[in-house]
């Protein structure tokens, strides 16, 4: 049982210390520069967390319990793919497409029972007002519904905003999972508990990027409700270091560990 707690305890803070490496944190800063809340950004962190946690479970419980090794040239190709990633996700920062993509996604742009008007007459009179038939919308009922205090503080994330943080960790997670694994194995014998070791360490990471999330937003929120020429020279930093660290990955990855040469050499990391 002491053994089982330890296993424990040391997957949940090793996973929360994981979700700071700085491709982890450079890729959520840029997906989280343009929220204004704590809870939006802490959604962000946690589906971040899940796509990660979903990639290192599946693919380190196959190294753990089938014995899948991962050659070389693959390895650094998952890792590639993080290089990638980043300098895609900076490069729509700071053109604003990641901003216009946000919107045109949302789920309050387009969505059924959404506001819209209908001509009325009074007399002689015509005149129209914009009204919504969904109840859950609907002014009068929205804080009775069971979703109605869900949908006050987290309606403005739709399916977009959603999708977007776990494809990332998901992302994330094939790049690491290898290392993970391989770490398990040369200290934990039992083929269970190393998988229930992924899983513990998928929830510290789920908790650890909740929280660096949700602190990463504070300083966006503030220049942007006192100071909107700071608030916008965060995103463009946000945006560059995104892209200069992408570039960096993919060099050292293509070339210096030989992904583009009939060398590759790849340590799991």
């Amino acid at each position: 049982m002491i053994g089982l707690l330890s296993i424990v305890a040391l997957g949940f803070f090793l996973g929360m210390r994981h979700a700071t490496d700085p491709d982890h944190v450079i890729a959520v800063t840029t997906i989280v520069s343009r929220y204004k809340k704590v809870g939006h950004a802490a959604v962000i962190g946690a589906f971040w967390g899940i796509g990660h946690t979903l990639t290192i479970f599946v693919v380190g419980s196959g190294i753990i319990l089938f014995g899948w090794v991962i050659p070389a040239r693959i390895g650094l190709s998952m890792e590639f793919s993080v290089g990638l990633m980043l300098i895609l996700l900076g490069l729509l920062n700071l053109t604003g497409m990641l901003q216009w993509i946000t919107n045109a996604f949302s789920s309050g742009s387009a969505a059924p029972g959404a506001a819209h008007s209908h001509p009325h007459s009074h007399g002689d009179y015509v005149h129209t007002h914009p009204h919504r038939h969904d109840p859950e919308t609907h002014p009068h009922s929205a804080a009775q519904t069971p979703l109605g205090w869900f949908d006050r503080h987290f309606g403005q994330l739709g399916v977009y905003q959603v999708v977007r943080p776990l494809v990332v960790g998901l992302v994330h997670g094939l790049a690491g999972s290898a290392a993970v694994a391989l770490l398990v194995l040369t200290t934990i014998r039992n083929p269970k508990w190393a998988v229930a070791y992924l899983l513990v360490f998928g929830i510290g990471t789920i908790a650890g990027m909740m929280l660096i999330t949700g602190a990463m937003v504070l300083p966006f929120a503030y220049a942007d409700n006192r100071f909107a020429r700071l608030n916008h020279g965060l995103r463009v930093a946000s945006g560059l270091i995104s892209v200069a660290f992408g570039l960096f990955l993919v060099y050292e990855i293509g070339f210096v560990n030989g992904l583009f040469t009939s060398h590759p050499q790849w340590t799991p990391r």
